[in-house]
């Protein structure tokens, strides 16, 4: 850190008033064209409406974006490319059609209860379910390990695989008309790939969490703002996502060394206690603080100088 403070004073004293270009050691593209291969989803509609901006649509209108098989696993597969392609700096998350998710599709569970009775022993039966839970859970996480932050932006209904999947981003708005729901007590069957897990994170009232787990009742959007679940309640789908791909643009245009190290950071204290999530930090901090990107940028504030374009990460 000492280096970089020296070096970030002998830049502030020679580039003082000087331009964006100059400012910057290595302009970044403003490529927007998408990594090979990942618009090849069957279920998911990848696009990059402004550079370095992803927007990930749930693509089954058809079906209500029900979560089938294919579509729970190109989840995973989505944000594992998404937390690896340099071109993506952060990511919108939405549902085209009618609503935003069904929650699970019921037909998938059906063909899974014909796959389980051909097996007749108990043991091999749950080998079958654990690997389809676990496998499911992944996907679900790969939000979270993706270090682009993901904006959730829900319209109608989400219910479910719904729910599950919108606990695990990073910031979440809703319309007016949405509304939310842990349907599977109404299924016979526990939430299992993460709601259960990341609402008690969310919300500040354990009792609400129990309630709404245990009831499966409807949290509709002035209630799902009030308590925090979201972030920003909209009056239509159009000024939501005009909204979310705005804070999708200011996030991109900040250096990408401090935002996925802040989210890195974030989901790490979340799950530690504050003294570990400050050993964390100072470790990850001694490295970062040596980037590029907190010399151009801090040069930039001292100079009042334009932000400067930060180099692909």
């Amino acid at each position: 850190m000492f280096k970089s403070v020296l070096q970030m004073s002998k830049n502030i004293t020679g580039l003082r008033g000087m331009g964006l270009v100059e400012l910057s050691r290595c302009a970044m593209s403003t490529e927007t064209s998408p990594a090979a291969g990942v618009n090849s989803f069957k279920t998911l509609a990848v696009t990059v409406p402004k550079p370095f901006v992803y927007h990930v649509e749930l693509n089954r209108p058809d079906r209500l974006n029900a979560m089938n098989n294919t579509m729970w696993l190109e989840i995973g597969e989505c944000f594992s490319q998404l937390n690896h392609d340099e071109d993506c700096r952060v990511v919108v998350l939405s549902g085209a059609g009618k609503l935003f998710c069904a929650g699970i599709d019921l037909q998938d569970m059906t063909q899974m209860g014909a796959k389980l009775a051909d097996q007749e022993d108990v043991a091999r039966r749950c080998k079958i379910l654990g690997a389809t839970i676990k496998s499911y859970q992944n996907s679900l996480t790969a939000l979270e390990k993706c270090n682009k932050p993901v904006i959730g932006a829900v319209h109608g209904a989400c219910i479910g695989g719904g729910i599950n999947l919108i606990a695990a981003t990073d910031i979440r708005y809703c319309t007016s008309d949405a509304w939310f729901q842990v349907k599977e007590v109404e299924l016979g069957m526990t939430a299992d790939v993460g709601v259960l897990q990341r609402l008690p994170r969310l919300l500040g009232s354990a009792s609400l969490v129990n309630e709404l787990c245990l009831t499966a009742r409807k949290f509709p959007a002035a209630e799902a703002g009030a308590t925090g679940f979201v972030s920003k309640v909209f009056e239509d789908k159009s000024k939501m996502m005009t909204e979310a791909l705005a804070i999708a643009g200011s996030i991109a245009e900040k250096s990408p060394v401090a935002v996925q190290g802040t989210k890195r950071n974030l989901v790490y204290s979340r799950d530690h206690t504050v003294q570990e999530g400050l050993d964390h930090v100072a470790d990850w901090n001694q490295i970062m603080l040596q980037s590029e990107d907190f010399i151009n940028a801090s040069v930039a504030l001292a100079t009042k100088s334009p932000p400067p374009i930060f180099s692909k990460l």
